[in-house]
């Protein structure tokens, strides 16, 4: 048997390429959208993919289910859940009829070549949600080796069973879900502790709140020293336990459960932006086009295209970029040549597909010479806040987390976290000067470029709340 893990970094999502090596058929689960990726690595190793198997309806990324099957590899999916969560592309094939498709309830078992997988509903994360069991009858197996576990079982966490009412505003369903995950922990004592627990999300996942860095697992290990598997002493201490802390979900999130429930569009290949001129990105208007800015925050907030975007190209790039563009926009990349590509996949893997430009980032200083409007972001000192906030008054806003605000915060600030801002910009008041922090300034750079593309006049505090308090404290001591 052959068995890859394929980890994209700045999702943090686990894709797993599975394969008979006697048949040379292969299989992925869970694969996200730019599926090039897959083939070149089953090329690589004398493998093909045929078929493809989904463990839920992702938030978090646009599934690559849907493009494999354009190239006729057979699809299992869910069949579990009530109406709400069934997959409803299956008969949109793009020549037309139905795609080759397998819904999967619980127990039901299918073969790549001689690799058994066997589907398991652990629901919570999401009603439809399913586990794979993998034995490799080929090698003389019978009983399974590991478990590819979705969002249902991570390293030291569990999949968070909210999602339905923070992310795609289902209200009411968070308790009941967390009442539901506790049920499938309880269903899943049965398994061995030997059993690999193949997890899809790692570290950095906002699908639970203390995802583990480490690859993957085993049941025996998760049972000693997993802090929500241990929660369940008692169904109450268990909800109590999951629902508490969970980060904000990212904006995108609720439409990533459409597209992928609808059907991701057919996306056939990255799309190519071309080049642009100094001369074209001085004429664009960024209040229609999201003009996207990886450059470091320091160049950024000395001198950008006025209206543009503060995206960075780090871990954080799809979610801060899936929460700040809207899905039809068109969008324009200032960013080094070399990673043009590596950008544009991170944004179709998040349905942001209309890329239709690029400037070398390196060559910033042309724009002025072309006519373009450039802006900078006003920042000052943590040590200057309070006397920032009694001479100037403005609306302190905190785009930490919820559960950050409520360690420690600034008096009279407003809290909403940067990635949930775009649909809350109404609670900023317009007219008003807007002094903007989080715990250490990153966040809060981002926060005011989307605030700025608006209308809004800001203000950074470099170092954020943390050196702030910091200050304070050192001031308090020192009296």
């Amino acid at each position: 048997m052959f068995f890859r893990q394929i980890y994209d970094e700045k999702l943090a999502e686990a894709a797993y390429l599975i394969g008979c090596q006697k048949t040379g058929e292969a299989i992925v689960i869970d694969p996200e959208r730019d599926i090039d990726r897959y083939e070149q690595v089953a090329a690589a190793n004398g493998l093909r993919i045929v078929a493809v198997a989904e463990t839920h309806i992702h938030a978090d990324f646009l599934s690559g289910g849907r493009e494999f099957a354009e190239k006729g590899a057979r699809v299992y999916l869910s069949d579990e859940g009530d109406a709400d969560w069934k997959y409803q592309w299956l008969d949109t094939r793009s020549s037309g009829g139905r795609y080759d498709a397998v819904l999967l309830k619980n127990g039901d078992v299918f073969r790549v070549g001689n690799i058994e997988f066997k589907a398991i509903h652990t629901p919570g994360h999401t009603p439809e949600h399913l586990s794979y069991m993998v034995t490799d009858r080929g090698g003389g197996a019978t009983e399974p080796m590991g478990v590819a576990t979705g969002d249902y079982l991570f390293v030291g966490d569990l999949g968070r069973p909210d999602l339905l009412e923070s992310a795609a505003g289902i209200a009411g369903k968070a308790d009941p879900s967390a009442h539901r995950l506790y049920q499938t922990v309880k269903q899943t004592e049965s398994w061995p502790d030997w059993l690999q627990v193949w997890p899809g999300h790692g570290a950095g996942s906002a699908c639970g709140k203390a995802l583990g860095a480490v690859p993957q697992t085993t049941v025996g290990y998760e049972r000693r020293f997993n802090p929500a598997l241990k929660a369940a002493a008692t169904e109450q201490g268990f909800v109590d336990f999951i629902l508490d802390g969970q980060p904000e979900p990212p904006l995108y999130f609720a439409r990533m459960k459409r597209d992928n429930k609808m059907g991701p569009a057919v996306l056939g290949g990255l799309p190519k932006p071309r080049e642009l001129t100094a001369a074209e990105v001085a004429r664009l208007d960024t209040r229609r086009t999201a003009v996207i800015d990886t450059r470091a925050w320091p160049a950024f907030r000395d001198a950008h295209l006025a209206g543009s975007l503060f995206v960075p190209l780090a871990n954080s790039f799809n979610a801060d970029a899936g929460s700040f563009v809207d899905e039809g926009e068109e969008i324009v990349l200032l960013v080094e040549p070399a990673r043009v590509e590596e950008a544009v996949r991170d944004l179709v893997r998040i349905g942001l597909d209309r890329v239709v430009g690029w400037f070398d980032a390196a060559r910033f200083g042309e724009l002025a010479a072309a006519g373009a409007r450039i802006a900078s972001t006003r920042e000052i000192e943590a040590k200057d806040t309070d006397a920032e906030i009694a001479a100037r008054a403005p609306f302190v806003l905190d785009v930490r987390r919820a559960v950050e605000f409520a360690a420690g915060n600034i008096a009279d600030a407003a809290n909403i976290a940067h990635t949930r801002l775009r649909a809350r910009l109404a609670e900023v008041p317009q007219g008003r000067a807007v002094l903007v922090h989080c715990q250490s300034g990153v966040r809060s750079a981002r926060a005011c470029a989307l605030l700025e593309r608006h209308g809004y006049s800001v203000t950074n505090v470099a170092g954020g709340y943390g050196a702030y308090a910091k200050c304070r404290k050192a001031a308090c001591t020192s009296a």
